[in-house]
């Protein structure tokens, strides 16, 4: 039976792509996490010099935009060698990093020191987000690879929700450098399991030569490996010797990468510009401070769920669908929020506002990783989560442009209205994914002869 038609019938499989869809979203819970949780300590470092010396409200927005920045390099640095390394060497290495400068975040005692340990955080959590998405596209069944990839990339908003829980429930108890220092937890959680369980992508390795490394690694994972063929075109051949970005300016990805890239940064625009001033906004609309939770979590817990339900009618009815689909339904919420309605129905437009804007994202990140083929895949996320990024820095700066001029509320919600129709209308037009290239091993179709074990996951340490 063909897996990659009829599921993951395979237990080796099955087993891996669980070991790697775990590590993976936990990766990424932590990621939102250190993002987000800047945002819960703010008013104590606005009002409270003694933290890090006097900090004005507009050094901590410089301090946001920092990680952001960061986040947007570190995207584009491990798509620049993710398709030449491999996945796993840079997932390794990005969880440790930005593990130990959240831990060194803690032990700041200065705003500029503060500021540049945001940044190279920032780094850290960018070269993950591009990279766990190639990961995982090259072991799920290519019928529930959209599912998969939002369960992981829906760990970046339940991120968001543990940092504003944990804020809540502990901050009077540790302090904001024990909230910064709980996110150097996956430093001695999750690497050790990645170092065990983390497979390479046999796909990656059959691609770049290594044949009896994908075979190994196939025997033992279950993943079947495409058959090989010479190129039978010469153009197709010059187009398949380049790798990682280069590939992404060929006649084959050049549309798709402009278009994907401004639905990225459609999304990620929204979704942090909502983050960062849906509260305020609200309260200038006559809604109490302790409200500000309530919208938050409603805005992530419904990017959550809602992203889920929709991955998997992605993969029945394309994902470039639902992405159309759910920018409309933002757009739709946005338009209404200004309205004066009941709080029931504000909220319920407020959970739909996350399916269309972060979940949306979470949607685009499972879609743009099953787009590209395996040499251009870990550029192709990364890419869209990089040039996304100044999207995502822009959002607050816009709204609070918006704010700061006096300008009614309303008027931010219709700028975020507009936004998401322009990504509708940006969706259409991305071409149908191309067929896959031919591979550049071997001339002969590659045979997976079964372990007479089974193998096992956990034996791929040293791949």
């Amino acid at each position: 039976m063909n897996t990659q038609q009829h599921g993951t019938a395979d237990p080796r499989q099955r087993a891996g792509l669980r070991w790697i869809v775990v590590i993976a979203t936990a990766t990424l819970v932590f990621d939102g996490y250190d993002l987000v949780v800047y945002g819960t300590v703010v008013p104590l470092l606005l009002r409270d010099p003694s933290q890090l010396g006097p900090v004005t409200a507009g050094q901590a927005g410089a301090l946001s935009s920092y990680a952001l920045v960061g986040v947007m390099i570190g995207a584009l640095i491990a798509g620049a060698i993710g398709d030449h390394i491999g996945r796993r060497r840079v997932v390794l290495v990005n969880i440790a990093w930005f593990s130990i400068c959240m831990g060194l975040t803690s032990l700041a005692t200065d705003i500029t020191v503060f500021g540049v340990l945001r940044f190279l955080t920032g780094i850290g959590i960018g070269a993950l987000v591009a990279t766990v998405g190639a990961l995982v596209a090259e072991f799920a069944p290519p019928h529930r690879a959209n599912f998969y990839n939002a369960i992981v990339y829906s760990g970046f908003p339940a991120g968001g929700v543990l940092a504003a829980l944990l804020a809540l429930l502990t901050s009077d108890a540790v302090g904001w450098r024990g909230l910064f220092l709980f996110g150097a937890l996956p430093l001695v959680l999750l690497l050790p399991a990645a170092l065990l369980r983390l497979p390479e992508s046999p796909k990656w390795l059959l691609a770049r030569g290594h044949t009896t490394r994908a075979l190994e690694v196939s025997r033992r994972t279950g993943v079947p490996l495409p058959d090989t063929a010479s190129h039978t075109a010469s153009d197709t051949a010059r187009e398949k010797t380049k790798v990682g970005f280069a590939a992404l300016a060929t006649r084959r990805y050049a549309l798709a990468t402009l278009l994907l890239g401004l639905m990225s940064f459609s999304a990620l625009l929204l979704g942090f510009g909502l983050n960062t001033w849906l509260p305020e906004i609200m309260g200038r609309n006559g809604y109490g401070k302790s409200f500000s939770m309530v919208f938050l979590l409603t805005l992530n817990g419904g990017a959550i769920i809602g992203g889920l339900i929709a991955s998997r009618k992605a993969d029945r009815l394309g994902p470039g669908r639902l992405v159309a689909i759910t920018f409309v339904l933002a757009a739709t919420s946005l338009a209404l929020l200004p309205l004066r309605l009941p709080l029931g129905v504000l909220l319920a437009l407020v959970a739909v506002a996350g399916v269309g804007t972060i979940g949306t994202q979470v949607l685009i990140y499972g879609y743009v990783a099953n787009y590209y083929d395996t040499m251009a895949r870990a550029a192709g996320v990364a890419w869209c989560a990089g040039f996304g990024r100044l999207g995502g820095i822009g959002g607050p700066v816009i709204t609070g442009a918006i704010l700061g001029a006096g300008i009614s509320t309303r008027y931010a919600f219709y700028v975020f209205a507009a936004v998401a129709v322009l990504g509708a209308a940006v969706t259409v037009f991305v071409p149908h994914r191309p067929a896959p290239a031919p591979e550049p091993a071997t001339s002969a179709p590659v045979s997976v002869p079964e372990s007479p074990t089974g193998g096992g996951v956990g034996a791929l340490a040293r791949d």
